[in-house]
C-alpha cells in the first residue's frame, strides 16, 4: 500500500471533535513527482460505499491507532472532500484533536493501492489514475506543502472582543471589516444600553444556529 501525502484544507473544526475539508487536491505535483487525476478514487469509494464502510481516519498510518470516523467522504470539482469525526473520549483521538487545534499537527495523508496510472517521460512525473483507497491518516510531515490544516478554530478561544473579531473572520468566513464592524457594534450597544444583555444572548444563539446550519 502507498501513502501519498497530499493536499488538505481543514475549513472547520468544531468542539465536538468534529471537522472538514479537503484530503487531497487534483493536479497538484507533490514532492514524490506524483499527480492525482480527477476521479481516481471514484470508484473506490463507490465500493466501500455499497458495503456500508468508508477509509479508515488513522493517525500516521498506524493501523492500530484509528482517532475517529469519516461521516462523508466524495470527489467533487477540487478533491476529495472529507468530514469526519474525532473520538475524543479516547486518548488518542483527544490529543488530535488538542494538536490539531493548537497546530502542533496539520497534515493529512492518504493510504492507498493504485490501480492504474501514467507516467510522462519528459517531466518524470506519476498521474495516479485509480486508487483503491484505504485510509485517510492525519500526519505531521506531507509531502506535499500544501497539505496543511488552514485552521482549527474553538468558541472558547473568545475571550475578549479581539479574539471574537477573529472568530467571526477566520472561522464564520466574515472579512476583517465586516468581523471588526460587528465587534464595534456590539460593544457600542452594550455600553449604550444597560439591558442589552438579552439581545446579545439572543445575537450568540442566533449565530452559534447560522453557524450550525452552515456546518451541517
Amino acid at each position: 500500500m502507498e501513502h501519498k501525502k497530499v493536499s488538505f484544507e481543514v475549513k472547520s473544526v468544531s468542539d465536538t471533535g468534529t471537522f472538514e475539508g479537503y484530503g487531497s487536491v487534483y493536479d497538484v505535483v507533490d514532492q514524490g513527482d506524483d499527480i492525482v487525476a480527477k476521479g481516481a478514487f471514484t470508484e473506490s469509494l463507490q465500493g466501500l460505499a455499497q458495503k456500508g464502510r468508508m477509509p479508515a481516519l488513522l493517525w500516521q498510518h498506524d493501523a492500530t491507532q484509528p482517532i475517529g470516523v469519516y461521516t462523508k467522504m466524495i470527489e467533487d470539482e477540487n478533491g476529495l472532500y472529507v468530514e469526519g469525526q474525532l473520538a475524543l473520549k479516547t486518548q488518542k483521538g483527544a490529543e488530535a484533536y488538542e494538536l490539531m487545534k493548537m497546530g502542533a499537527i496539520s497534515g493529512l495523508s492518504i493510504g492507498f493501492m493504485t490501480k492504474k496510472d501514467s507516467f510522462d517521460n519528459k517531466s518524470g512525473i506519476r498521474t495516479i489514475d485509480k486508487g483503491d483507497l484505504w485510509e485517510v491518516s492525519v500526519v505531521t510531515f506531507p509531502m506535499n506543502d500544501q497539505a496543511r490544516i488552514d485552521a482549527v478554530k474553538s468558541i472558547d478561544d473568545i475571550t475578549d472582543f479581539k479574539s471574537a473579531e477573529r472568530y467571526l473572520r477566520d472561522s464564520c468566513g466574515l472579512s476583517r471589516s465586516a468581523s471588526v464592524a460587528f465587534v464595534s457594534r456590539v460593544n457600542g450597544l452594550k455600553q449604550s444600553d444597560s439591558g442589552v444583555d438579552k439581545e446579545a444572548k439572543q445575537i450568540e444563539e442566533a449565530l452559534l444556529a447560522r453557524f450550525l446550519t452552515i456546518k451541517a
